[in-house]
């Protein structure tokens, strides 16, 4: 491993970079090895949107489609099947740097079915099923941080299963979120498991809350309102390791953590840049703290192994400046609570339809087989 790269200078400040795809192709390739081994990838992240973009793809999965088909499995436990099997062999890719961590990395993350984000009782009982039929313990279950959502965190985390709480857009949410977890560790601690054994990430998006926002500015047409273009999203992320910060810091995280608990991790996810007039590496420099997950789509990785600009922590200083941006953007009448309320809504909304992308894509597979 090049040290100097910028990629290595991003993992020694303490930022573990996570790859945002997974496909069977990828594996079979020796490709997800490869930037294992160059760009100091670290854990992996899965969506219904990549396996339906995997499974569209790939002639790698027609062995098990023809055998699923054979046996008569449904679209519903094919997509299980196939999904899984890919999870569990990513696990095993990344099996070495989950024992050299202590299970700090080393992670893969698999999604419940979106069409459950608003049933509580679901999420818990699909968690369970995806943790027990992966059955590896670098395994994280992506659980949104729905309203609903929460209570099968709270759930997830008290059974002993890890959990990336994934589709955080608000800084009150994460608080709620965080809560949950807190919650969950206690019951877990109750429970008497072994606290230290599970592990969890916070996934706050970051480009769609500029996309979102900017499109607002624009509408306001000001110089002052376009002078806070592209400016929402780090500054919301930077609020939210404060907020972070303050939660671990707490007397009740204290506890917990002295009983063996870990901290739960800020997550930079949607770190693709949207806007082509932003710089490509824009939602990983500015997003530099010791202890966060960044995790990338493949473009954004190689863009900042190109020429991205570490220059050490750019979160911790900023939380001044954060708050004065989104005051400024309160101010123009722009409303942060209708903004990551319609942007929680619209990403569950974006996940069903790739989850239904999946199922026709694997529905046409196991009847081409037949």
């Amino acid at each position: 491993m090049t040290e100097n790269t910028p990629t290595a200078q991003l993992s020694a400040a303490g930022v573990s970079i996570w790859l945002d795809d997974l496909s069977r192709g990828r594996m079979d390739s020796g490709s997800l090895q490869e930037l294992i081994d160059t760009r100091n990838v670290v854990g992996v992240t899965t969506n219904p949107t990549i396996f339906a973009g995997a499974l569209s793809n790939g002639e790698s999965y027609a062995e098990q489609v023809s055998e699923l088909a054979a046996a008569g499995k449904d679209v519903t436990e094919a997509v299980f099947e196939i999904t899984t099997a890919d999870v569990a062999r990513a696990a095993d890719v990344f099996r070495p740097i989950y024992d050299a961590s202590n299970g700090f990395d080393g992670r893969v993350s698999i999604e419940v079915e979106p069409r459950l984000a608003h049933d509580a009782a679901a999420t818990i009982a699909e968690a369970k099923e995806l943790w027990a039929k992966i059955d590896k313990p670098n395994v994280m279950i992506k659980i949104p941080a729905t309203v609903e959502g929460l209570e099968a965190i709270t759930a997830a985390i008290g059974a002993g299963i890890s959990v990336n709480v994934t589709l955080i857009f608000s800084l009150q949410r994460y608080r709620e979120v965080m809560n949950a977890y807190l919650t969950g560790l206690e019951q877990a601690k109750a429970a008497g498991i072994d606290l230290s054994t599970i592990h969890s990430v916070a996934s706050f998006f970051v480009s769609r809350v500029d996309t979102e926002i900017d499109k607002r500015l624009v509408a306001v047409g000001t110089d002052e309102a376009l002078a806070l273009k592209s400016k929402a999203g780090v500054a919301n992320a930077q609020l939210a390791y404060e907020v972070f910060e303050q939660t671990f810091a707490s007397e009740r995280a204290a506890g917990l953590l002295a009983a063996g608990a870990n901290k739960q991790r800020p997550l930079w996810a949607s770190t693709g840049v949207k806007d082509p007039s932003l710089p490509d590496t824009l939602y990983v420099t500015q997003l530099v703290a010791d202890g966060v997950v960044n995790t990338m789509p493949e473009k954004t990785l190689e863009a900042t192994f190109d020429h991205g600009q570490i220059d050490g922590d750019t979160v911790t200083g900023s939380y001044d400046e954060a708050n004065k941006v989104l005051d400024a953007i309160a101010g123009l009448g722009i409303s942060y609570d209708e903004v990551t309320a319609l942007l929680e809504k619209e990403g569950v909304e974006k996940f069903i339809v790739s989850w239904n992308e999946l199922l026709d894509t694997v529905t046409e597979a196991l009847a081409a087989a037949k």
